[in-house]
């Protein structure tokens, strides 16, 4: 089984959206086997998002994600990047389509609700920043 890790970003912590985005994966057939709520401190926003070091645009990343609360969780399941890719939509919530989780909550390209690893390797590294094996719960 494959695993992925979804971030819940402070803008949707801020307007309840939480408990709507796990659902919606859920529903996906994915199963939670990790969650916890955590307000990143910089270092951590900095080694999420390093592959961005050196971008315009990374920055405004680690202060946004370190500027409030966030859910980290581990899905796993068939397929489970592709299918959490597909259900968050485009990065940017003005190109994704409706039905999408960044398509119906997402504000704009910063602001978009949730992360989703890109790739198996990159939630193997991106799961490892956030859980320790102990953790994660098989059931």
């Amino acid at each position: 089984m494959e695993r992925s890790l979804v971030l819940i970003k402070p803008d949707a912590m801020q307007r309840g959206l939480a408990g709507i985005i796990v659902s919606r994966l859920e529903k996906l057939g994915l199963k939670l086997v990790a969650i916890k709520m955590l307000h990143p401190d910089k270092a951590l926003a900095q080694r999420h998002y390093a592959v961005h070091k050196g971008k315009p645009f990374y920055d405004s990343l680690v202060n946004y994600i370190s500027s409030a609360p966030i859910i980290a969780c581990v899905f796993e399941g068939k397929q489970a990047v592709e299918v959490i890719r597909k259900a968050m939509g485009a990065t940017d919530p003005a190109k994704a389509e409706a039905g999408t989780i960044r398509g119906d909550f997402g504000l704009d390209i910063e602001r978009n609700t949730i992360h989703g690893s890109d790739s198996v390797a990159t939630a193997e590294e991106e799961i490892r920043l956030f859980f320790t094996e102990d953790e994660i719960l098989s059931y």
